[in-house]
């Protein structure tokens, strides 16, 4: 509303353009489109318009009619929407909705905007501000600043500790609005960041994506795009982003990922199973499978799936994992048929001397020290130093990689039979084993988040993951030895998610701890950004019925209101007679919700009140870029 006022005060300089206070937008959007003089020299006259919407090519001034154009045909102009676009959302090509051209654009209401999306329990309903890209920029940059991030521990094997030194090889965990933290992120990991996981809420109407606004469907494909957008700039040249989904959304975020990814940069649609015994549903269909769609950021080596093409290939026991196994001599068989390997037949095979292997690239593989000498009936053979095998079971039935095999691309079915990887009902154990409590409906388990980072990384990149949740991926992510950054804003990140990783530190033998003979160690950062207008929402919520009106006092001179608030007119009479509720619901309304998170570049404010500690980490944080 800001800038929109301040234009429209500029076009009122010419009786033409706007009379008695009524702005005639047609005429605007004509002469705009004609390029008329009055106008151009109206808006070339002053800075903020010049700003807005003109760009300088060598010195002259060039006029965007077009974002002209959108700026004052925007539903600004009209009561209660921010949007240009229609109130429907579907697949459009050239104004149309899905025709047969060949470019298809998902167009929905709020798609020019910036949803804030906070929220700190999962029942919890909130009215959403739709920041509009054109009209509020101003806003919208203050939003996105960098922010100062408090309360920082160090957890590692010793317990919590003071953060006394902050590096990139640092882990990290924060608290708070999962779009601003990016936005934070962006000033000090821009490009660094290798895998990307999130499993978002679903917005099927039954999970914690529950915002109190009658264009569900768009708010939710408002609230990804803002956070997928910048999720690409974190992301380094070779990155890869994996986003999880079942078929509420999974084909509109499939295109919108498409817009933001662009076509050519998507690698797979991954389908998990999820479980093995799914519900009946009211159309008698028993869903099994959610979706994992994959994207790279530019360009990719390519995923690694760790499973040898070609005969009848067993997998790794986790059971069996170590770092080195050791095989006495004559335990093991093999299927091979002089020298020849063969499915579905076994012949026994006596070593000759003990065999040493050592892993190799992934958890699949394990590669020879030295010679491996074995003999098949009364053949001797030799199999040389870097044989890759794959071992199954406490059996020990081996099959090596001749020269010339290669590993074979993963399957875009993730399951328990084609990769060993678990169901829910499996995570929901594993959950259940840390806790002794079921805390999650439907948590991924940790050997599926294994397999996903497995396909993408190797040990000390970086993987996010911006809907943490109870912490899976960070908790998989240490075990693997990839460094990490996890985002929550829900209030159980304290009690669970942290939790969790103390756990992992201390070597808690659940989930995939024994496929990467994980014993413990390491440490992670815990911070929260700061939260100036939550402490004021705080004391508007539990203020008892006399203490309102001192509130309310307090407001006026503070930089926490609204700038679109006037206080002159509404008297202090006026506020006092309200009820309780009608007070509490106006303190609310007058704050401005871009204070809630105080901005790094206004950390010295003695109004805010942030203390020695937190400036000093928050500023080594960002001078780590």
């Amino acid at each position: 509303m800001k800038i929109y006022n301040h234009i429209k005060t500029v076009l009122e300089q010419n009786e033409k353009f706007c009379k008695d206070g009524k702005l005639f937008k047609n005429v605007v959007v004509e002469a705009g489109l004609k390029l008329d003089p009055e106008l151009l020299s109206i808006l070339l006259s002053d800075e903020t318009a010049k700003k807005y919407f003109f760009t300088d090519v060598n010195g002259v001034a060039v006029f965007d009619k077009v974002k002209f154009q959108k700026f004052v045909s925007n539903k600004q102009f009209l009561p209660d929407s921010y949007t240009a676009f229609k109130n429907k959302i579907g697949l459009t090509a050239n104004g149309e909705y899905l025709t047969e051209a060949n470019e298809v654009v998902l167009d929905f209401p709020y798609k020019d905007c910036v949803l804030e999306g906070g929220q700190t329990k999962d029942d919890q309903k909130r009215q959403e501000i739709f920041w509009n890209e054109t009209l509020a920029p101003d806003e919208i940059d203050r939003l996105f600043e960098p922010k100062v991030l408090t309360n920082w521990k160090r957890y590692d094997k010793d317990g919590e500790h003071e953060v006394k030194s902050i590096s990139l090889d640092d882990n990290l965990i924060i608290k708070g609005n999962n779009l601003i933290a990016l936005h934070s992120l962006k000033k000090v990991y821009k490009g660094k960041v290798k895998l990307i996981y999130i499993d978002p809420p679903y917005n099927t109407g039954n999970d914690s994506f529950q915002y109190n606004d009658s264009f569900n469907h768009s708010t939710w494909l408002t609230f990804m795009k803002n956070r997928l957008e910048v999720a690409k700039e974190l992301l380094s040249d070779n990155g890869v982003i994996f986003v999880q989904c079942d078929d509420h959304e999974q084909e509109y975020l499939k295109v919108l990922l498409n817009d933001i990814f662009k076509r050519e940069n998507f690698i797979a649609n991954f389908m998990w199973m999820k479980t093995s015994t799914p519900p009946s549903l009211s159309k008698n269909i028993r869903k099994k499978l959610e979706y994992i769609l994959c994207f790279r950021k530019n360009s990719f080596e390519g995923l690694n799936g760790g499973i040898v093409e070609g005969g009848d290939m067993p997998l790794l026991n986790s059971g069996n994992k170590n770092d080195i196994l050791t095989f006495p001599k004559g335990s093991v068989k093999f299927n091979i048929e002089d020298g020849t390997y063969k499915s579905k037949q076994l012949d026994r095979v006596e070593l000759i001397e003990d065999l040493i292997v050592k892993n190799g690239y992934n958890e699949n593989q394990l590669v020879i020290q030295g010679e491996f000498k074995w003999k098949q009936n009364t053949l001797n053979n030799e199999i040389n130093e870097g044989t890759t095998f794959i071992i199954k079971s406490e059996k020990f039935a081996i099959r090596y990689m001749r020269e010339g095999e290669r590993v074979k691309k993963p399957s875009n079915l993730i399951s328990k039979k084609e990769c060993n990887v678990g169901t829910n009902e499996d995570a929901a154990k594993e959950i259940e084993a840390l806790f002794g409590e079921k805390l999650f409906n439907f948590p991924k388990p940790e050997s599926l988040i294994a397999y996903i980072i497995n396909m993408a990384t190797i040990e000390g990149d970086i993987v996010l993951d911006f809907h943490l949740g109870s912490g899976t991926t960070t908790a998989v992510a240490h075990k693997m030895g990839r460094r990490y950054i996890g985002i929550e804003q829900m209030d159980y990140i304290s009690n669970v998610t942290i939790e969790r990783m103390k756990k992992v530190i201390i070597g808690e033998q659940g989930g995939v701890s024994k496929n990467y003979n994980w014993k413990g160690g390491g440490s992670f950062i815990y911070c929260e950004l700061a939260e100036q207008t939550q402490a004021i929402l705080t004391k508007i919520n539990e203020a008892k019925s006399n203490e309102f009106d001192s509130i309310w006092d307090d407001l006026k001179n503070s930089l926490y209101i609204s700038y679109k608030v006037e206080f002159k007119n509404v008297s202090d009479d006026e506020f006092i007679n309200k009820s309780v509720e009608e007070k509490k619901e106006i303190l609310k309304t007058i704050l401005d919700k871009n204070t809630l998170y105080v901005p790094f570049s206004e950390m010295e404010n003695s109004e805010y009140e942030i203390n020695s500690y937190d400036k000093l980490n928050t500023t080594r944080f960002y001078g780590n870029n």
